[in-house]
């Protein structure tokens, strides 16, 4: 069965909805809706009272995160991530499926989806074409909360799956491994401002927005075409790869790309743009914008 294929990285709205009808949400299966929309324009958590899939829980990106770090939706500490997802009924044996409700089809969903295998979690699935597609089809939607049992969740930080700022800055001089900015192509190359933030790019960095893994409905692109697109930004696949964004989370668009082009080891720079903004020196942000003045 196609959704099967590579550890269930991607998962089809009829194969879950099939899960649903059989009733299989429960210990084995757990589906989480990790949306988030900037406050002024939408209110993820109520939309979810109003209307998600049968048995989903909410995932809240912001209450499981650092809240001591400046920057957005950095990783929490391993007990912290260990207490939340349990509380959502996930145990070390629970299937997750994540998904989001946002108009391109998937924006936040492949941040929990790494969030999970970054704390040793292996079957974790995005579903593909989000919420958007879901409703598109014809599935069912409910305003009813379930209250999952509690699971206890053990939590091991996979660091290989994580880039620190420090490690960052050594790959500068060192080019140890490869970096994929995911952002628009305006911020990447600083023309543009970036939430407020000047932008630019990390030197050495390639660009590769992360919307072009998405088809025109929001569903991911076939492997075929995936691995072109990193061909033609000449990205190897076969050698180590870390991926950027704003702020951690489209970032995540390249794990799960390559990952369903067999490579799963993608780190994510967590701190990604916020950080390197406010700590990189001068030098190291490189931005048209600067340059042409």
């Amino acid at each position: 069965m196609a959704p099967q294929v590579l550890g269930r990285a991607l998962v089809t709205a009829k194969w879950l909805s099939e899960a649903v009808r059989a009733g299989r949400v429960g210990p084995s299966l757990r589906v989480l809706d990790a949306s988030w929309y900037p406050p002024q324009e939408r209110n993820a958590r109520q939309e979810f009272k109003e209307r998600h899939i049968p048995g989903a829980s909410f995932f809240d990106i912001e209450e499981c995160r650092d809240q001591a770090s400046p920057y957005d939706f950095m990783l929490p500490s391993e007990s912290h991530f260990a207490d939340y997802v349990g509380r959502l009924g996930v145990s070390n044996d629970t299937h997750v499926v994540v998904y989001d409700g946002d108009e391109l089809g998937t924006f936040y969903a492949p941040r929990a989806w790494w969030m999970f295998r970054a704390f040793g979690h292996k079957e974790v699935s995005v579903l593909n074409g989000g919420f958007k597609n879901w409703v598109k089809e014809g599935h069912p939607v409910t305003a009813e909360v379930s209250q999952p049992t509690p699971a206890v969740f053990k939590a091991k930080l996979n660091t290989v799956l994580l880039k620190t700022f420090e490690e960052m800055m050594q790959n500068v001089g060192s080019l140890r491994f490869q970096v994929v900015d995911s952002r628009p192509e305006g911020r990447f190359r600083g023309t543009e401002l970036d939430q407020g933030l000047e932008s630019g790019h990390i030197p050495g960095a390639v660009n590769i927005p992360f919307s072009s893994f998405l088809t025109e409905t929001g569903h991911e692109k076939s492997i075929e075409e995936i691995q072109q697109i990193f061909r033609e930004k000449k990205v190897d696949l076969s050698k180590p790869l870390a991926a950027t964004c704003r702020k951690g989370v489209t970032a995540c668009h390249i794990a799960l790309a390559a990952y369903l082009c067999g490579k799963r080891d993608v780190a994510i720079y967590d701190g990604s743009w916020s950080e390197w903004f406010h700590r990189a020196p001068p030098h190291y942000k490189v931005s048209e914008l600067k340059r042409n003045k």
